[in-house]
């Protein structure tokens, strides 16, 4: 007999008959005799477990009663003298068996046997079917100390389960969670769930929720194991977001011999999978990797060479930083972000071939731990290139016709019978893996035996039955086959799928409706057909039907695709602004390919209609971190004659096109001033403010943006950081605060972190450290939920930098390092982090890095200066630092200059840098040892007020004062 009590009472005899047992009090009295099975359980106890503090006159004599109505259905129930017992193994009773495998479940994960520790715990958990002990009306305090040991076993599921190559699920975590928040484990569990996962912000967002319900529910700090969770969190790598190989669809069939040969070149630098379209190249690319490190590549939609880079950084997962789009050699950020052990799959490269070839080229020669596989119809041409050409298939190509046709007619199989025919229709399209699916998909309509009678005596097909059997008649072949599909087709499926064509990466249901004017019924026809593929939210073309069904599209499709998108992206402009702006970002870039595709149309054939795109896709630009990819573009369209007839839309193209742009800089500036009401696209205004310089003071905004609260809020973040840096820090950060309230009120993260980590270096300044720390370490958990490395590297310099300020050498040394291994992974070499530490390690070979390493970007004087200062080239520091637009700049160089000056001027000049900063930077070790030497010569009165002359210079003053030390300066 089994008994269980892990949710209401059930009971089956030996046969698995269901036991009925009627009656609470027999059913609590089974509960409790099964829950102590062949224990005797004294009769006073089950009184008490029965009745509570309210028992019956004769209580045992109404137990009795129910234990003689329990035996009629339950015989082996037995009296001892003193109580009662029930003669049933404990494997039998669902509670028990559950207790045994909880322990020997934690005992397995306690010997690092993840994979059978999962096993025993899923049977144990698996176990409960409700809430325990439910017929037992006074068995609180046993059901309770059940559903501690259910949730230790799932606590110690999810632990095994995090150890497997699978891993756990994040959505369960989050319902475990919510049913039980103040469970720190599986607070802990979720975060380090979401880190495996490459959320580390959301793991870090969870913490800080955890932290305050603790402090609001209990007035208590996390545990110490909680809080070492979160500090492993925080020192670990945020991974770029790479593109993955795609999920398929169907299953693999064939190519065995060819994936074995795959499998053998692992140790290959460059495979080239060659054939025509439809032979299986992308696949067999995709099932080699399977399993393996890698970085999936489409080339298909890439329009022009130059692209190429691009797409690849695409593909990593690197973004851009900072204001204005970079300057430097996309592929130099390739090499420096591929140093690293990585399989990159460069998918389609035919288009494109010599491009990627020479792409690839450097890449393998400047990256040795990096290989490549290249699926193309020719050879990339490189020494050392392995070659694969795929061959039709033979037998496997009957398996695959039988398993693509079962789909669409279940039940079909090769028979005797029907095998002559089911091989005639393989070989009439030469074994070519996408022929035959598309003729597999056919079987709606005929027979196999009149599909190969259609096929074999279809003139077309009969080039390849003479013989002719080069990779261009193949193509021919394939061709062939998609134009006999398409012949079969309806004229509105016809239609549809001609307009389908202009989708570059796949759409979703409500664009295909749109831009195809069709129903979804169509749609699953032409999915039916092998002609459209869905992984049941977008819907997808393969590349070489894509481009015959475009050969009958008519051009009105491509203006019709153009405005879908437009929509799209003026839709989703004010959503970025706001707190579901990651949901909105998230939208845009599934359909990236398609709004590239619509601006390069717009360019070409509806100018117009592009600056209108640029200007709704300046948000989604710029918070992906992809502003480069709108510069050709961008810079296109000013050259349209009558351009600057486009407003706005006209200085959006000038932010994008920069630095091409800035010869259309006044024109830009005459626009923006000549506007008297609110702008259209608040995005593009405000940015305008942040590279170029704000327009005026917060209140002269006001009209011209509208009072966009966003718009606003980025206007006035602009004017905080010019204060903070030329001079006015006070003023800088009061504007700094009302700004991080105004975008903590909109939910926007983006304008969030920037608010915090300006706020960060402020009071870092003034040597509130623990302040600074976690200001700074607030922007970094927002920089991340956007993928956006490079800021968190600046972000983590300045937190260094604090560090060091602070004193606290090893921290510094951590954040530095942590930033270099950031950086280096997004493709960058930062000057900054190399200068800090050079500063710990006074490595002058780090200092020529670092100058070697700065961009001709914007602001990057100031970078340039501090280098300068550090080895000891004083002259060119003062003089870059007066090339930059803000005085914070000359203020370093001065503090530097100070160090190599008698005593008196010394004091000066500190003085002067805080005249030039609007404060002191305390802790700073140069200026620290150069007071000191001061101080100890002049003495503390005198020091004192050498260093107040040069505080109470004006601005001016302080501008000009360090010219008579560098005039006596020899020339470095």
């Amino acid at each position: 007999m089994r008994i269980g009590i892990l949710g209401s009472l059930e009971v089956r005899a030996a046969d698995g008959t269901s036991v009925a047992v009627g009656g609470p009090r027999p059913r609590a009295l089974l509960v409790l005799l099964a829950l102590n099975a062949n224990r005797v359980v004294g009769v006073d106890a089950i009184v008490a477990a029965q009745y509570g503090e309210e028992p019956p006159a004769d209580a045992a004599g109404a137990v009795q009663a129910h234990v003689s109505r329990l035996r009629k259905v339950v015989p082996d129930v037995s009296f001892d003298g003193t109580g009662y017992r029930l003669a049933v193994e404990p494997d039998d009773v669902d509670a028990l068996r559950f207790e045994a495998l909880a322990q020997e479940g934690r005992r397995l994960l306690a010997a690092g046997a993840h994979d059978k520790a999962a096993a025993v715990l899923r049977e144990a958990v698996g176990l409960w079917r409700g809430q325990a002990l439910v017929d037992l009306p006074h068995g609180s305090a046993q059901a309770a100390r059940l559903e501690e040991l259910r949730l230790g076993a799932l606590e110690d599921l999810v632990d095994a389960e995090l150890a497997l190559p699978s891993g756990t699920s994040v959505a369960e975590l989050r319902a475990l969670v919510a049913a039980n928040p103040l469970r720190e484990r599986l607070r802990g569990q979720l975060m380090r769930a979401l880190h495996a996962t490459g959320r580390q912000a959301e793991a870090l967002a969870e913490y800080e929720d955890t932290r305050r319900l603790l402090a609001d529910e209990l007035g208590a700090d996390p545990s110490a194991e909680l809080s070492a969770t979160h500090l492993a969190i925080l020192r670990s790598d945020p991974a770029p977001r790479r593109t993955v190989p795609p999920a398929q669809l169907t299953s693999f069939v064939g190519r065995a011999d060819e994936l074995a040969r795959m499998r053998e070149l692992r140790s290959a630098r460059l495979v080239t999978i060659l054939g025509p379209g439809g032979t299986g190249k992308t696949r067999l690319a995709v099932e080699a990797v399977r399993g393996r490190d890698a970085c999936f590549a489409d080339l298909s939609p890439v329009a022009s060479p130059e692209l190429v880079p691009h797409a690849l950084l695409g593909a990593l997962g690197l973004r851009e930083s900072g204001f204005v789009p970079s300057s430097g050699d996309p592929v130099a950020r390739l090499v420096a972000a591929l140093d690293q052990p990585l399989l990159l799959v460069l998918d389609n490269c035919e288009q494109v071939v010599a491009e990627v070839a020479s792409v690839t080229r450097t890449l393998l020669a400047s990256c040795p731990r990096l290989s490549v596989i290249a699926t193309s119809r020719e050879p990339l041409g490189l020494t050392g290139e392995t070659l694969l050409p795929l061959s039709p298939l033979a037998e496997d190509g009957v398996r695959l016709f039988a398993e693509r046709a079962a789909a669409v007619r279940p039940g079909f199989a090769v028979t005797d019978e029907n095998r002559a025919a089911v091989a005639e229709v393989c070989a009439a399209v030469d074994g070519l893996p996408l022929a035959i699916e598309l003729a597999a998909a056919r079987l709606r309509q005929f027979t196999v035996e009149e599909l190969a009678a259609r096929l074999v005596s279809d003139g077309p097909f009969r080039l390849l039955s003479r013989g002719d059997r080069t990779a261009a008649a193949r193509h021919r072949a394939l061709r062939n086959v998609v134009a006999w599909s398409w012949d079969l087709l309806t004229q509105v499926e016809r239609d549809v799928a001609a307009r389908f064509s202009a989708f570059t990466g796949g759409a979703t249901l409500s664009a295909v409706e749109a831009v195809c004017a069709t129903t979804d019924d169509v749609l699953a026809d032409l999915v039916d057909r092998s002609l459209v593929e869905t992984d049941g939210r977008r819907y997808h073309m393969l590349d070489t039907i894509r481009l015959f069904c475009a050969g009958y599209a008519d051009q009105d499709v491509h203006a019709t695709h153009a405005r879908y998108y437009l929509a799209l992206a003026e839709r989703a402009d004010p959503h970025l602004r706001r707190a579901e702006q990651l949901d909105w970002l998230a939208t845009l870039s599934a359909d990236h390919d398609n709004l590239m595709a619509a601006l390069r149309w717009s360019v070409e054939c509806d100018p117009a209609l592009g600056f209108r795109l640029v200007a709704a896709l300046t948000a989604y630009w710029w918070l992906s971190g992809r502003r480069s990819q709108a510069t050709e573009p961008a810079a296109a369209l000013l050259d349209v004659p009558g351009a600057a007839e486009h407003g706005e839309r006209y200085v959006a193209c000038v932010v994008h096109a920069m630095p091409r742009g800035r010869r259309h800089w006044d024109r830009a500036v005459e626009i923006m001033r000549a506007i008297d009401g609110p702008v259209r696209y608040p995005f593009a205004a405000a940015v305008w403010g942040m590279t170029i310089g704000p327009w005026g003071p917060a209140e002269d905004a006001g009209p011209m943006l509208g009072g966009d609260p966003w718009a606003m809020a980025l206007h006035r973040l602009g004017i905080g950081l010019t204060a903070v840096l030329d001079g006015d820090p006070a003023r800088g950060e009061a504007e700094l605060r009302d700004v991080l309230a105004m975008f903590r009120e909109l939910g926007e993260r983006w304008g969030m972190a920037q608010a915090l980590d300006w706020l960060g270096e402020v009071a870092g300044w003034r040597g509130e450290w623990e302040r600074a720390l976690g200001l700074f370490t607030e922007s970094l958990v927002l920089y991340e939920r956007f993928g956006a490395l490079e800021e968190c590297v600046d972000v983590l310099v300045r937190r260094a930098d604090c560090h060091l300020r602070q004193g606290d050498r090893a921290a510094a040394e951590a954040d530095y390092r942590h930033a270099d291994g950031l950086a280096r992974r997004a493709g960058r070499t930062s000057p900054e982090v190399l200068l800090g530490l050079a500063s710990l390690t006074d490595s002058p070979d780090l200092l020529h890095q670092a100058l070697a390493a700065i961009p001709a970007d914007f602001g990057s004087s100031a970078t340039r200066s501090r280098i300068l200062t550090a080895l000891g080239r004083h002259r060119e520091a003062v003089e870059t630092a007066r090339e930059g637009p803000f005085a914070s700049f000359l203020a370093s160089a001065v503090e530097g200059l100070a160090a190599t000056q008698p005593p008196d001027r010394a004091a000066f000049l500190l003085g002067t840098a805080v005249a030039l900063r609007g404060t002191a930077v305390v802790g700073d070790p140069l200026v620290t040892t150069t007071a000191a030497r001061a101080t100890a010569e002049l003495g503390p009165t005198a020091f004192a007020a050498a260093y107040a002359q040069g505080a109470r210079q004006t601005r001016a003053e302080a501008l000009t004062a360090p010219g008579s030390a560098v005039s006596r300066l020899s020339v470095d």
